[in-house]
Parts: C-alpha cells; sequence; structure tokens
C-alpha cells in the first residue's frame, strides 16, 4: 500500500516542519476541538471510513482534519481555494497520514484535478465548502456518488447551491447546514470575517482606515462584522444592500445606506459580502474616485467584476505582493486586493483560531450526525441539530472558566404552561 506521500500532491514536503508549528499554535487554541478529539479518540465514530474534506486549507483546517483523523477516519483534504492553500502546513499532514491534493496557487486546471483526485478516493462523506465537491459529484463524477453517506457544508454559497440542488429533486445525499448554526454565524460569520478582513487589508496596504470611507457591499452576518470593524478602525461605513430589512438594520446601527452607484462615487474601500456575482461592476468603475482599493470577503472571485475592470483599463501590474493596480484612460488607478478572492484568507490567515474553534467543532460534531442519521435523514439539506449547537456554546463557556444559570422546575413549568400567569 502506498504511504500519505507517495499518494499526495504537494509542493514540498521539506516545508513540513513550519507547517507542524502552524498546527501546534493552533492545537493549544482550539480547547472545544480539543474536548471533541478527546470523544473521537474513544469512540471512534468513523472507523473504517473515508473522509473527504475541502476547505481553505491552512492550519486550523489542518487541526480539523486531524481530528476526523482521530475518530478513526481515513482523511483525505483539498483546498477550497487555490490563493489560501499553505504549502507547509500541506506537508504537515501528509507527515500526520493524512492523504494532501493541493498547492497554493495552482492553475486553473491543476485546481480541478486535485478537487477530483480527493473525490477519487471514494469517500463514505465529506466536508465541502463553497460546494465544489458536492457540485462535482453530482455532475461529472457521478460515478463517484455510490459510496457517499452525507456531509457537511461550512459556506452561505455552499448552502445556497445545495439547496437549489434539492429544490430540483437532484440532492443524492444528506448535508448539515453548518454555516446556518447560531454558533457559526454568531461568532464566525460575524467577529471571525469582521476581524480577518482587516486583518487582510492592512497587512496587504500598509494604509491608514481611520478616517476613509469604506463602502461594506451586503449586510448579511459577515457585512455586520466588516462594517463594525472598520467602524472600529475609525472609518467612516456606508452599506449598499438589495434587502429592505437589511438595509433598515444598517441604518439603525448607524451607518449611512445608500445605492452601490452611489456610494461607488466616495469610497476609499470596498469590501463585498454578497455571495452573488457583478456587485462592483463596469458603471461602478467609471465613477469610482482614483486610488479605490477594491477586495472580496465572498467565497468566490466574481462579485468584483474583473472582466469589465479589465476592459475599461489600459494598463495592469502588480504594484505589492496581492495588490494588482488598474490605470484607467483617464489616469484614475484601482486596486484590487488578492484577484479578487477572499482577502481575509488569500492575503491573510483568516479567521482567528479560537473563532474557528467553535466553527469545526460544529463541522466534527455535525458530520458524526450525519453519519449516524443518514438513513433517517434523507437527500436534503438540514440544520446543525440545536442540542449540538448549545453543546458547542457550553464547551466554549467551559473553556472560558464562565458559568451560566439553569432554569428551576418551577421556572419550566411556568415557561411550558399555556394557562393564565
Amino acid at each position: 500500500m502506498k504511504s500519505t506521500i507517495e499518494k499526495s500532491v504537494i509542493r514540498d514536503i521539506a516545508l513540513a516542519p513550519e507547517g507542524h508549528l502552524k498546527i501546534d499554535w493552533v492545537n493549544a487554541h482550539m480547547p472545544v476541538l480539543n474536548r471533541i478529539r478527546e470523544q473521537f479518540e474513544k469512540e471512534q465514530p468513523f472507523k473504517g471510513l473515508k473522509v473527504a474534506i475541502s476547505l481553505h486549507l491552512e492550519a486550523k483546517t489542518a487541526y480539523l482534519a486531524k481530528v476526523v483523523q482521530a475518530g478513526g477516519a481515513d482523511v483525505t483534504i483539498c483546498g477550497s481555494n487555490p490563493l489560501s492553500t499553505q504549502d507547509d502546513v500541506c506537508a504537515a499532514l501528509v507527515e500526520d497520514g493524512i492523504t494532501v491534493f493541493a498547492k497554493y496557487n495552482p492553475d486553473p486546471k491543476e485546481y480541478k484535478e486535485l478537487l477530483i483526485k480527493t473525490l477519487e478516493t471514494e469517500p463514505d462523506l465529506i466536508i465541502d465548502d463553497g460546494g465544489d465537491l458536492v457540485t462535482i459529484l453530482h455532475s461529472e463524477r457521478k460515478d463517484l456518488l455510490k459510496n457517499i453517506r452525507g456531509g457537511a457544508e461550512e459556506t452561505t454559497t455552499g448552502i445556497l447551491r445545495l439547496k437549489s440542488l434539492e429544490k430540483e429533486g437532484q440532492l443524492q445525499f444528506p448535508m448539515v447546514a453548518v454555516n446556518d448554526a447560531f454558533c457559526k454565524y454568531l461568532f464566525d460569520n460575524r467577529y471571525g470575517t469582521g476581524q480577518s478582513v482587516w486583518d487582510g487589508i492592512n497587512r496587504t496596504t500598509n494604509l491608514v482606515v481611520a478616517g476613509k470611507t469604506v463602502v461594506v457591499v451586503g449586510y448579511g452576518w459577515c457585512g455586520k462584522g466588516v462594517a463594525m470593524r472598520a467602524k472600529g478602525l475609525g472609518a467612516n461605513v456606508i452599506v449598499t444592500e438589495v434587502d429592505a430589512i437589511k438595509a433598515v438594520e444598517a441604518y439603525m446601527d448607524g451607518f449611512a445606506v445608500m445605492p452601490m452607484l452611489e456610494a461607488a462615487k466616495v469610497g476609499d474601500y470596498f469590501v463585498t459580502v454578497t455571495g452573488n456575482r457583478d456587485v462592483i461592476r463596469g458603471e461602478h468603475y467609471k465613477v469610482m474616485k482614483d486610488g479605490a482599493i477594491l477586495s472580496n470577503a465572498g467565497h468566490f472571485d466574481v462579485e468584483v467584476n474583473k472582466v469589465e475592470l479589465e476592459e475599461l483599463s489600459v494598463s495592469k501590474r502588480t504594484v505589492r505582493r496581492n495588490i494588482e493596480e488598474y490605470t484607467m484612460k483617464d489616469g484614475r488607478k484601482f486596486y484590487v486586493l488578492a484577484e479578487g478572492r477572499l482577502v481575509n484568507l488569500a492575503a491573510g490567515d483568516g479567521h482567528p483560531a479560537e473563532i474557528m474553534d467553535m466553527t469545526f467543532a460544529l463541522q466534527a460534531m455535525s458530520l458524526k450526525y450525519v453519519n449516524d442519521n443518514y438513513k433517517q435523514i434523507g437527500n436534503k439539506v438540514v440544520n446543525v441539530p440545536y442540542e449540538l449547537d448549545e453543546q458547542v456554546a457550553r464547551f466554549k463557556l467551559a473553556s472560558l472558566g464562565i458559568g451560566i444559570d439553569s432554569l428551576t422546575e418551577e421556572q419550566k413549568s411556568y415557561l411550558d404552561s399555556w394557562a393564565e400567569h
């Protein structure tokens, strides 16, 4: 039998020592996942099963893979974004007995091949990010569906794709919508995205945010976090939205709200967080200020329309790592960060370890849940059971040394009663 080194496709196994240090660091700051690892080591919920994972392949994801492996699984992992993969982390995982198909910045053809190689291991369970594995399984590689019991999805974008498949009656196995869990969107999407986006922007540009105008495109949970952190950095914040309720919420949170065409005229920084395409496009470039900085925090690199930007520009050059400068015919210059890909991961290290601790705990527990219940669930998208969500929160509180109250029996009875109070 081939070793994981022989089976894997990575950049360089010699990079492993640095990768081990990164994984050790996050391990020390992920107490919830450590607690679940202890349970998995005792219970072996995935013994004899193959698990395929497609996530942003950096240290925190690597530790999730090791936790699933500790539960008895034969784990194969690939990256969910070509610019977020860290080659040293890949090498470290291979040394730890996990098969890896991932490299930093492969060309589009190789990137797709690495996804397919991951699925060709014929997994029983999957963890997906953005729906890439699921899409391949339901289109060009239906032959690999036979062993799939189900899986878990990380993102809003992926869940939208899954629900489209379910609506059309095409979904072939159950998937747990991890993104919709309380301990995901309240903390990961809001606090994680809020901090990591600005980590990525600030380390890439080395420019001040205070006093500048930041346009946040989309006011979902990720947009809320980005806007909140921008305000904390001293920016003037504008929110653009297509949802009237979210627009009112942004207004009551103290932010200016206006159409994108108006915001485009005054913004210094633009951050897209919609999960949709072309939210910044040709008509907006025509009115933007010289020096505007464009970044994306949505899963796919389609929110900032780069095709129309190139059509309107007369030149393009890389002026700093992860910054491309586009010069317009009238001399205005715009700067796109990380090729319009996820700025917090393509130009940073992603969410803080303590935040991903909760999200990846949900992933691990959801994977066990779907494995235990896939026959009863059927071929549909389901939410994380509330008791799992609450258990993650309780583990988190315990790791912080925080206790909370419990209802008395009289209080429970009072809340359950329909009679006059």
